[in-house]
């Protein structure tokens, strides 16, 4: 176990190197914050999840573990050798690993709405286009009554977050390093009532 968590911190460092702007942390977020997050909803409830940037797979392990056992998760994450290691590590048949962005997600749905999304794409860092694409895209594929949970290391994603939904609840992980703000948002907006900043 010791080895393993090891290859992912390795991995998770050599991605940050690599791409900077699409990782925005030097470390993986603790499991405490991820704990954090995935309370602020009943996951146990949802029949399609995604997950926008798996990572070393600590957020897809606690989704995993909450989700019902006829559910699926839907992972993406666009470093391959990151998306290979959380999909050797964990055979869950309600897994499935997409190498590809998450502004594509609702080509993998199959025409039915994410009842949760679980994002921990670093919004203020990412290309202006990729993350406006995917912030656009959410309130889209969510159900009307679905929950959008999002883990940021800024607070500078809020006005964009409360353009998108009618509910944005925000607390802090603050045993996290850095400390995270952690988003539950909900009541999506129709595009006729969005006013993206």
């Amino acid at each position: 176990m010791e080895r393993l968590d090891l290859r992912r911190r390795m991995l998770f460092a050599l991605s940050m190197l690599k791409n900077p702007r699409q990782v925005g942390a030097v470390w993986p977020t603790s499991r405490r914050a991820v704990s954090d997050l995935l309370d602020m909803s009943d996951l146990s409830r949802a029949r399609t999840v995604l997950e926008f940037g798996v990572g070393t797979g600590v957020y897809t392990a606690g989704i995993l573990q909450r989700l019902s056992q006829n559910a699926r998760l839907i992972a993406f994450e666009v470093d391959h050798e990151l998306a290979d290691l959380v999909f050797s590590r964990t055979p869950d048949p309600r897994l499935r690993v997409v190498k590809d962005s998450a502004e594509r997600a609702g080509e993998y749905l199959g025409g039915g709405p994410a009842d949760a999304v679980v994002s921990s794409l670093p919004f203020t860092t990412l290309p202006p286009p990729v993350g406006r694409n995917i912030l656009d895209l959410v309130p889209e594929i969510l159900a009307p009554d679905g929950v959008f949970l999002v883990l940021q290391y800024s607070r500078g994603i809020q006005a964009d977050l409360e353009a998108r939904f009618a509910s944005v609840e925000r607390i802090i992980s603050p045993l996290n390093v850095p400390p995270a703000f952690l988003y539950r948002c909900m009541a999506p907006l129709g595009p006729e009532e969005v006013d993206a900043p």
